[in-house]
């Protein structure tokens, strides 16, 4: 067997979520670069978030690399099989990290005129700043511990079957979960958009007053509006509403655990300027397709890896 033929072998001995991996880390690390060569080029000195998106990558690469021999070799697989489950997130995780500060230099055709237009003729008010009249210390606590329930949310239901040892069920609310976060991405870079809190914030007239929660949860998504263009579709929303759906089918009683935490998240996205309405349709919409076409591409692949390995 010729080395190419062995490279294209491994290939398809990658699971569908970890080539995607593969795939979206070059164009992350090309566009990384560029933002920084963009600095360079103007003789300022490189934003920190960018400089240390490379090295973020790099990391992120280097780890990829040994995950894939770990994946081959299988060393102490007993004890460290399930690794290969729960990397391909942490890699799609790092993947948009980097991603959402740099989809501008990309694509610089915005679009949130036009969803700020949207919103208006459906409403006849911007939501957002419509949300104003409700700001209170209270509600601006409760609905930031909402917006950052999204780390929790977004990977309760694959820990829980994973404790639950259902190894299929887990592995196909997994797979489901990770293309549509990179469905997501590649939707960013199509439509950019920055979120309300910056193209709208000379029209907001009261601060939300929520204490230092409030504070941190601000601080945690706060990017400047040259770099944030990650507003269509909503992500925290696409994947509230897929992991409700998978907890609906999977376990019911996790599902009315999860539904007033998840309607209290997308409620957030407003409340606290992350995100149009139109966004919050958009995600759903997202969430829906991912969830129904998740299991044929899954399907696809598998036949794909299989008549491929054990035909050549």
């Amino acid at each position: 067997m010729s080395k190419f033929s062995e490279w294209i072998k491994n290939i398809f001995r990658l699971r569908l979520e970890e080539l995607i991996a593969l795939l979206f880390l070059i164009p992350s690390l090309l566009i990384t670069i560029k933002a920084n060569w963009f600095f360079i080029e103007l003789g300022k000195n490189i934003p920190r978030k960018f400089y240390g998106g490379i090295t973020r990558l790099v990391v992120t690469a280097v780890l990829m690399a040994a995950f894939i021999y770990f994946v081959k070799k299988k060393p102490f697989w007993k004890y460290t099989s399930w690794l290969r489950d729960i990397m391909p997130f942490a890699f799609c995780i790092a993947i948009y990290t980097n991603l959402h500060d740099t989809i501008h230099f990309v694509n610089p055709h915005d679009i949130h005129d036009k969803l700020i237009a949207i919103d208006q003729a459906m409403f006849g008010v911007q939501p957002v700043l419509w949300a104003q009249q409700f700001y209170h210390p209270f509600l601006t606590q409760y609905f930031s511990i909402s917006y950052m329930n999204y780390f929790i949310i977004s990977v309760i239901v694959v820990v829980y079957l994973m404790i639950k040892k259902r190894d299929v069920d887990m592995r196909k609310v997994l797979l489901g979960t990770i293309l549509c976060f990179y469905f997501g991405y590649f939707l960013y870079i199509v439509f950019p958009a920055a979120p309300p809190r910056l193209v709208l914030a000379d029209q907001f007239v009261r601060d939300f007053g929520g204490g230092w929660l409030g504070e941190a949860q601000t601080k945690m998504v706060s990017i400047t509006s040259s770099s944030s263009r990650a507003a269509f579709p909503s992500l925290h929303c696409a994947i509230t509403l897929i992991t409700l759906m998978y907890a609906f089918t999977m376990e019911r009683k996790l599902f009315y655990i999860l539904l007033i935490p998840g309607i209290s998240l997308v409620m957030a996205t407003v409340y606290l300027r992350h995100h149009y309405v139109i966004d919050i349709i958009a995600g759903f919409a997202l969430a829906i397709f991912s969830y129904y076409v998740s299991p044929f591409i899954a399907a696809w692949w598998e036949k794909l890896r299989g008549k491929y390995l054990f035909n050549s």
